[in-house]
């Protein structure tokens, strides 16, 4: 049996614990209707919480909830950690 694939919460924990920077470096692109291309991109440093199912982020003085579904890609400076394939 291979190892477990990790899951966006793995990845996410795994750069808030064990890398530079944390997550104040990263970016988060989400499916955000209504927006150029319908991608929305939420900077690390909004992240509140990785919950069990979605991100708690800080936006405009009020806490949103996003989907872990939504998530497009995750970057942490110039690289792709983690993309959804199409």
């Amino acid at each position: 049996m291979g190892a477990a694939i990790p899951t966006i919460r793995d990845i996410l924990n795994k750069i808030k614990w064990s890398l530079d920077g944390g997550l104040s470096d990263c970016e988060i692109v989400i499916e955000h209707r209504g927006a150029p291309g319908n991608l929305k991109v939420i900077k690390g440093g909004n992240i509140r919480d990785i919950a069990p199912r979605a991100l708690i982020v800080q936006e405009e003085g009020e806490e949103v909830i996003i989907p872990f579904h939504r998530i497009r890609e995750i970057r942490k400076g110039k690289a792709v950690l983690w993309s959804k394939k199409n």
